[in-house]
């Protein structure tokens, strides 16, 4: 089968060689690679000239502010059957395209999602990448048995060309485009895989100020999402899903800041609960990814965890209750790779 490769790219030269080496050095070479140029005005258009005939670049005068209008413009430029999507700041294991071939050889699988890691530079990416093997290893792995993936990440998933065509209309109404997608595929519950195996390293925000940006857009699309396909948890199992992330994610976050202010005990015993959970979880994921500076990251986390509740309460209250939507992509400062 032919296999394709969108990446969208805006002001991207300090990441978009090393993805793109990676896209080209793999076990099973790609049939095509098409890089959406959007209005960058650093260097990632002489980077991606200097790849000659290896990628097609579509370019995009002026910045549209959305990754989901630079998907649109790249899909016309698609001729494969399988389309991978992944991100200019990230790096494809060398087995993935071999891995997304052999997944789309069973004819009933429409989408597929990847495992995720994080790129390591500091502290903060170290918390992130004990996010994604509680993602990865536990939510992702339960939701795969039930058929109801949450979300295929932007920078690791996979898609039937055709089907993708028919089913997606790219709508550019959340900031958070790959939960739209995958939304729309279990809508119609159609087969969406997701393999382990098939990895990707992203860079993570590496400093805080980054790092809340981004989170701003992850609870503050996923709100987007839920309000826009709230068809969706019509059953028992997809609802319970969903109120683990929504309905208790909004009741551990209120408690972080209430229980101080009830009763100074109680949140003692809920820290110190929180920190040992952590803890084993922390030692679980130092094993399954082979770095020991995750066994350190219990303290940090809990820290992290509170700024993760302020703007998951603050998202819910701006986008819910005042409805104050925002469709502006930020992205997070860059390093480089």
């Amino acid at each position: 089968m032919k296999i394709s490769i969108l990446i969208p790219a805006h002001n991207e030269e300090k990441s978009v060689g090393k993805c793109l080496e990676s896209c080209l050095n793999q076990t099973r070479v790609p049939d095509e690679i098409v890089v959406v140029n959007d209005g960058s005005t650093d260097k990632t258009a002489e980077i991606l000239a200097s790849f000659g005939e290896k990628i097609k670049v579509v370019t995009i005068a002026k910045a549209t502010g959305n990754k989901s209008f630079a998907q649109e413009m790249g899909l016309p430029y698609i001729t494969g059957e399988i389309f991978i999507c992944t991100d200019a700041d990230t790096i494809l294991d060398k087995k993935f395209v071999e891995l997304v071939e052999k997944e789309f050889a069973d004819p009933e699988t429409v989408a597929l999602s990847g495992y995720v890691k994080s790129l390591k530079y500091n502290w903060l990416t170290a918390c992130r990448a004990l996010e994604y093997v509680i993602s990865n290893n536990i939510h992702k792995l339960a939701q795969s048995y039930i058929n109801f993936m949450f979300v295929i990440p932007g920078a690791a998933g996979a898609f039937r060309t055709k089907k993708f065509k028919e089913i997606i209309k790219i709508d550019h109404d959340t900031v958070t485009e790959d939960l739209d997608f995958t939304y729309k595929f279990n809508e119609r519950g159609l087969k969406i895989k997701f393999n382990r195996q098939i990895v990707v390293y992203t860079q993570d925000p590496a400093d805080l100020k980054s790092y809340i940006r981004q989170m701003r857009r992850w609870y503050g699309g996923g709100w987007q999402n839920l309000m826009k396909h709230f068809r969706v948890i019509k059953e028992p199992a997809k609802a319970l899903e969903l109120s683990l992330m929504y309905i208790e994610g909004l009741i551990f976050s209120s408690l972080f800041f209430l229980l101080p202010l009830i009763n100074i005990h109680y949140a003692f015993y809920f820290l110190c609960s929180y920190f040992f959970i952590t803890t084993i979880l922390a030692i679980y994921a130092a094993i399954e990814e082979r770095r020991m500076d995750l066994l350190f990251v219990s303290l940090p986390y809990l820290i992290l965890f509170f700024i993760n509740a302020f703007v998951f309460l603050e998202q819910f209250f701006k986008e819910v209750i005042f409805k104050n939507k925002n469709l502006t992509w930020d992205r997070p400062d860059r390093v480089k790779i």
